[in-house]
């Protein structure tokens, strides 16, 4: 009779989550590409320089980039839902002033705030991985770091139908209702995570990181309007520069720091993270060229003369063959690990902007270069949070995934704002209109076609792949703790109701002295568990179950194991080995 009451509503309650989380990934996406079918257009519609209305794009993914480890901390403090809930509630206001404006500093402003919505990745993450059990983990972790391809390739055909029959902003009122709907389904579907880091936040290290951005990423923009060697523009570089290294210095010496720099220091870690730049600079090169060009005149010698919804319908497979990757990258990771499907996903890339070079003269070669490109970067993406995932121990997971994703969104930041400026200032002006040219495009292709090939040798230099987490079998692994390194045997017992009879498939975590997840597992049938710990020293176990008052119990480990039993009808006590 336990082992019903608490096995069907846990699974259920995984069915469920999963996918509402994913549509939040999805709604992210949504916001980041709603512009591109009219990004041709943008400067005639602000009444701007080409150069200028780069930043309608840019500011969004920069305001990600940066809302990434500010919401992952502020999710550690005071729960994941709850910040993710913020995020989408400040993107749907963001997207509200948008609506409202074609005025560019406002523009800009509205589109900053819809960056925020990027937190709600690296938060979904965490909440997968406090709530779900193993076997499942993987999978999903997998389907939400590809929403973003997913909904980005659903995105770019509706909104060239919304664009194309109704006024511009129209587009901004959709995300806002996409918005407002993922906040709704979160709330009545999605639990809070229990799991809490202690510590405050790091304003202090908010405010450099974005200083340190926007003076790396102006002068990109703005470089060829003020001058490579100017004054301003070196001034910037080294501004940003200095801002960065100090940042990076004062994390490093932050007791609660809000980008956790320790855990680059593991190859594995570093290399993946490497690689997530040219990987998020592979992706955002696709998104800004195929449009352009399937739009442009035939007129012009090399536009397809496509309208704005065929040219959406012909690069939606970049994002409907990147879901469809999510289950091959399971299968291909259990088999030979993340690694090589990383390596594999970054050759499809190389392979896709290599024959974009040449495949530029029909519509119908743009569709096969989006499928392409899409099935790589879906095989890229759905690798990186199982490589960081394998290559620290549990209790660092939450702090290195925001940390690779933050890797990713500089990378898309940064690919905005340098293909935007190479396709200004490689453009034909005809009759006041900035018209991108072939030359830029092939330009665009090849940059992204070297971040790749960087990306590559990042990837090579990772350490021997590991099977990916989800499928791992032992607590220490799932711990995220290599084989290789000694581990101590930890915490085991029983999960018991108030009558003392087991609970099967109660969620047992344990949280080391900062707060932050060291292990988990999920009690067997008989209520039993197993949990192994990273080193000695004082820990809470918590456990919670359907239908039972949630229990944490301070226990502190000397070196030997330990039976500690998790009476969910009692407050917690205090154990010690």
């Amino acid at each position: 009779m336990t082992h019903t009451t608490n096995d069907l509503p846990a699974r259920r309650a995984s069915g469920i989550v999963v996918p509402v989380l994913a549509f939040a990934g999805i709604v992210v996406a949504v916001m980041q590409t709603l512009l591109v079918p009219v990004i041709k257009d943008l400067p005639q519609l602000l009444d701007t320089a080409p150069s200028n209305a780069t930043w309608v794009l840019t500011s969004t993914l920069l305001s990600g980039a940066v809302a990434t480890p500010i919401m992952g901390r502020l999710g550690d403090l005071y729960g994941k839902r709850k910040m993710l809930i913020l995020s989408l509630a400040v993107m749907v206001a963001g997207a509200l002033i948008s609506a409202l404006t074609s005025q560019l500093l406002t523009m800009i402003v509205g589109r900053t705030l819809q960056g925020f919505a990027m937190g709600a990745i690296p938060l979904g993450i965490g909440l997968m991985r406090d709530m779900l059990p193993r076997e499942k983990l993987g999978s999903a972790m997998a389907l939400m770091s590809s929403s973003i391809g997913v909904g980005g390739g659903l995105a770019l055909p509706l909104a060239a139908l919304v664009a194309q029959h109704a006024d511009w902003h129209a587009l901004f009122y959709g995300a806002a209702g996409l918005g407002a709907l993922s906040i709704v389904l979160t709330l009545l579907v999605v639990p809070e995570s229990p799991m809490r880091a202690k510590g405050s936040f790091d304003v202090l290290g908010a405010l450099g990181l974005s200083a340190g951005l926007v003076l790396f990423l102006l002068p990109i923009t703005k470089g060829s309007d003020w001058g490579w060697t100017s004054g301003g523009t070196l001034g910037m570089f080294a501004a940003s520069a200095v801002v960065l290294v100090l940042w990076g210095l004062f994390e490093l010496r932050s007791q609660a720091p809000l980008v956790d720099l320790r855990t680059t220091a593991r190859p594995a870690v570093l290399f993946t993270n490497l690689a997530s730049i040219m990987v998020g600079v592979s992706f955002y090169v696709v998104s800004l060229v195929l449009p352009q060009l399937l739009q442009l005149p035939k007129a012009t010698g090399y536009g397809l003369g496509q309208s704005m919804v065929t040219a959406g319908l012909l690069v939606a497979p970049l994002g409907l063959t990147m879901m469809v990757t999510a289950p091959v990258y399971a299968r291909l990771s259990a088999k030979y690990g993340p690694k090589v499907t990383l390596i594999l996903g970054m050759l499809i890339i190389a392979i896709g902007y290599g024959a974009g070079l040449g495949l530029m003269s029909a519509a119908w070669q743009s569709l096969v270069i989006a499928v392409v490109l899409g099935a790589g970067i879906g095989l890229a993406y759905s690798s990186l949070p199982a490589l960081i995932v394998g290559a620290v121990p549990a209790s660092e997971t939450g702090a290195a995934n925001g940390l690779n994703t933050l890797m990713r969104s500089i990378g898309t930041s940064v690919s905005s704002a340098v293909i935007g400026m190479v396709l200004a200032n490689t453009a034909n002006n005809v009759g006041g209109v900035a018209i991108p040219t072939m030359h830029g495009f092939r330009v665009s292709f090849l940059i992204a076609t070297g971040a790749v090939a960087i990306g590559l040798v990042m990837a090579l230099f990772l350490p021997k792949a590991n099977r990916a987490p989800q499928l791992r079998a032992s607590s220490e692994e799932e711990a995220g703790i290599d084989n290789a390194e000694a581990v101590l045997r930890g915490f085991r017992g029983r999960v018991l109701d108030a009558g003392g009879a087991p609970v099967a498939r109660a969620k047992v975590t344990l949280i080391d002295r900062r707060g932050r997840q060291a292990g988990a597992t999920v009690s067997e049938d008989d209520g039993s568990y197993e949990l192994a710990v990273p080193a000695q020293g004082a820990y809470v176990l918590a456990a919670r179950a359907f239908g039972h008052g949630p229990l944490a119990s301070a226990a502190t480990h000397s070196g030997e194991e330990l039976a500690v039993d998790l009476d969910l009808s009692l407050p917690g006590e205090t154990v010690n080995a």
